[in-house]
């Protein structure tokens, strides 16, 4: 499978999407698997999971396996893969969306595999603002170090994690929560 930034940058992430949201696939499912699978004991899903910017479903398959079943889908591109991958429903909000009107409902944990990088930086703390309101936990998986929420102030980042990949780079897992002063906004 060939990496997918290459193609984020030719041809920008709505046109990626555009030609290839029925074919989703992504490259660190075994690393998805194994942070979800070790820190399922710490988090609370009995009022429910949204997984946003779910893509095909990677981190629900996952929760779905562990025998968590109140779980719904966000994904204004992928969502009818997520749907037939998973059996699922999901939402077709963007980030945009979200940082507008909010989510529908609340949960007990909100998980992002992969996506919040691409949230243009302006915006990164409206979103994250928006998606804790609906639920105490944000739990991020990424490639990379970014986004990096841990500004002083915002959001407080509980624990984290990181797992290899087979070419010795790491997929990490953060947990954040809002600060006090931002839970009454």
């Amino acid at each position: 499978m060939p990496a997918i930034r290459p193609l984020y940058d030719a041809h920008g992430v709505d046109g990626y999407y555009r030609d290839h949201a029925g074919a989703y696939q992504n490259p660190h499912f075994s690393e998805i698997r194994l942070l979800l699978e070790r820190h399922i004991p710490r988090l609370d899903t009995a009022g429910g999971v949204l997984d946003f910017a779910a893509g095909g479903g990677e981190a629900t398959q996952v929760l779905q396996g562990l025998g968590i079943r109140l779980i719904t889908g966000c994904d204004p591109y992928t969502h009818a893969l997520y749907r037939e991958r998973t059996g699922l429903p999901c939402l077709e909000l963007s980030f945009k969306d979200v940082i507008r009107r909010g989510l529908p409902g609340t949960y007990s944990l909100v998980i992002c595999s992969f996506a919040l990088h691409l949230c243009p930086g302006k915006d990164l703390f409206s979103l994250c603002q928006s998606l804790l309101q609906a639920a105490p936990l944000l739990l991020v998986l990424t490639p990379h170090k970014r986004p990096e929420l841990e500004t002083p102030g915002a959001f407080e980042l509980l624990w984290e994690d990181f797992a290899l990949t087979a070419k010795g780079k790491k997929v990490r897992c953060k947990a954040y929560g809002l600060q006090e002063s931002l839970r009454m906004l």
